[in-house]
């Protein structure tokens, strides 16, 4: 890209100055869009993982709302959670109460403390029992807050009695200890029992809205994401034509050669590249016709703006042009391919019909 100068035969002189602030503003916009390119890629991302390339379908007031409801739908997942807490340790405390009835019954003894194998000489036990479990431990465990919930501890003490019925014989006093202090729990577990499975019910509910609270936030935040990426890649577009206007207004005025030559490169062109080059003309002309059958376009009545876009517009389309014909092998299966410019031209006219006839006059 050559530099904006002096040395550069389109411009007036511009001075260093005004050179380092087109730098400065062209760094600046690269710096934005890199950052943009990211935040695009994010939110493309997000809504490939739903399934669609596009923002949901809900209305500009609904995901308002949804955004202000962000803030009040945290306050409430916390006062959610802090009610949840403090039921939970009711529920704890009622189910510490019936533990503490347990524990305090004549027959509990021989449960409160881990079981002395080798004491007992009981060899097989590890073999027979998969997970020991005695009363302290569980108290132990409760004091330190090792369970999450109610259901828990009540499995644990269940555990104790379970085990020692599992080894001892149904004769035995321990087996008949452990079957009476199991009868007492289970007795006062079905009572707890309602409560338990309400609670439950009720968690079980407002995870699920939290969940569905959560979707819709963060469908909010990257429709809201989305929107304003919308409004800076517009303002970014708008900066750019404000930008490139006034690198025009510094070039010179184009000569009656110089229109000329662009008269004739524009003949020059491929269909695609002419149907551009009049794209680029309507930008600055909304009353003319790009997309007309047959189009006369009056050079001499272009703005500076326009005709210095369509100079380097019509230059690149006819490098690139020229790269491809030097591309084309001379010679396939042995038979030499003729490369002369009225051979080249009848090959791209074969190829690239013309489906509509442009009339371009450079007077």
């Amino acid at each position: 890209m050559e530099p904006i100068g002096s040395s550069n035969p389109g411009f007036r002189n511009v001075g260093a100055a005004e050179v380092e602030g087109f730098r400065n503003s062209v760094d600046e916009i690269s710096s934005k869009v890199n950052t943009l390119e990211t935040r695009v890629n994010e939110v493309e991302q997000f809504y490939l993982t739903k399934g669609s390339l596009q923002p949901t379908t809900s209305t500009e007031k609904d995901r308002d709302k949804h955004f202000n409801s962000i803030k009040k739908q945290q306050q409430d997942t916390s006062r959610r959670e802090a009610a949840a807490a403090k039921r939970m340790r009711d529920l704890l405390n009622k189910f510490s109460a019936i533990f503490k009835q347990i524990t305090q019954h004549k027959w509990s003894w021989p449960f409160m403390s881990p079981v002395d194998v080798e004491t007992l000489g009981l060899h097989d036990y590890y073999q027979v029992i998969e997970k020991p479990m005695d009363l302290g431990t569980v108290q132990s465990k409760m004091d330190g807050g090792g369970y999450k919930n109610v259901r828990e501890i009540y499995a644990d003490v269940r555990l104790v009695f379970k085990n020692a019925i599992k080894y001892n014989d149904d004769k035995d006093d321990v087996h008949v200890m452990a079957q009476t202090l199991l009868d007492k729990l289970e007795e006062k577990w079905l009572q707890l029992l309602p409560k338990v499975l309400e609670e439950e019910k009720r968690r079980a509910d407002e995870e699920a809205q939290a969940q569905v609270d959560m979707k819709l936030a963060e469908e909010a935040a990257y429709a809201g994401m989305a929107r304003d990426l919308g409004s800076e890649l517009f303002e970014i577009d708008v900066y750019l034509k404000d930008l490139r206007k006034l690198v025009v207004q510094k070039c010179r005025k184009m000569s009656f050669d110089d229109k000329r030559r662009l008269g004739t490169a524009l003949t020059q062109l491929s269909p695609e590249d002419l149907s551009k080059a009049l794209d680029i003309v309507a930008q600055d002309n909304p009353e003319f016709q790009a997309t007309a059958q047959e189009v006369d376009l009056d050079i001499d009545t272009l703005s500076d703006y326009t005709l210095w876009r369509l100079k380097v517009f019509v230059k690149d389309a006819l490098k690139v042009k020229a790269q491809a014909t030097a591309q084309v092998p001379e010679s396939i299966g042995g038979h030499k391919v003729a490369t002369s410019k009225r051979n080249r031209e009848s090959c791209d006219t074969v190829a690239k019909p013309v489906k509509r006839t442009k009339k371009i006059s450079a007077m």
